[in-house]
């Protein structure tokens, strides 16, 4: 079986990308990005975004995870530190993000070093979710084979009894990490795939480079 895709095609003509306009923290363009985007009728899920890390089989590997805030600091998501990905920025913190709103016709990409927040700020957001998450945290051994999907629910139902009428705590291999950028690309699509690339990388002294690639 194939498919030749070689006739899809768009042109992008949405908006342009100057480095003399752009601010001198990639954070603040980030942040008008995703107002942006998130004010957008047709963009859904704004906050979606790949996260790549070093495998610990040594392939790479990637896959859709939820920014739930972003600071000054850098970016924050939360997971199963027991899951592959876990286990995997365990071994490497170094990792990717990427954000794709093809309605803006816009991607950013983001290299950075992964750290656990505070178990107060884990604990903190594990509160806020709900009830449902909160049992479903406890109850999947995430990126381990399971027999079937029955035994997922029994566990669930399981957690469910033994929770009743309690406040459910934080599991202790649940958890956020912090991603503290060290370099920022900002793409925006142009006709003639003559596309805008705006890159930011962290120096020494903690200013960001700005520096045009090319597309």
């Amino acid at each position: 079986m194939q498919k030749d895709l070689s006739d899809y095609r768009r042109v992008y003509q949405r908006a342009e990308l100057d480095e003399k306009s752009v601010p001198d923290n990639p954070i603040e363009l980030f942040r008008d990005w995703f107002y942006e985007a998130e004010k957008h009728e047709d963009c859904i899920e704004v906050n979606a975004m790949s996260l790549a890390t070093a495998g610990t089989d040594g392939f790479p590997r990637i896959r859709v995870v939820l920014l739930k805030k972003f600071t000054w600091e850098g970016f924050i998501f939360y997971t199963n530190y027991n899951s592959e990905k876990g286990r995997a920025i365990a071994q490497n913190p170094k990792i990717s993000l990427a954000f794709f709103w093809p309605k803006m016709e816009r991607q950013i990409i983001i290299k950075g070093i992964a750290e656990k927040l505070a178990e107060n700020l884990s604990d903190g957001y594990f509160e806020s979710r709900p009830r449902g998450s909160q049992i479903g945290a406890w109850a999947s051994p995430q990126s381990e084979v399971i027999p079937s999907k029955k035994f997922l629910e029994d566990r669930f139902k399981n957690f469910e009894q033994q929770f009743e009428g309690k406040e459910i705590p934080r599991p202790p291999h649940w958890g956020g990490y912090l991603v503290k950028p060290v370099e920022m690309e900002f793409w925006q699509g142009r006709p003639n795939r003559l596309h805008d690339r705006i890159r930011y990388t962290l120096q020494d002294d903690f200013s960001w480079k700005k520096e045009r690639l090319g597309s």
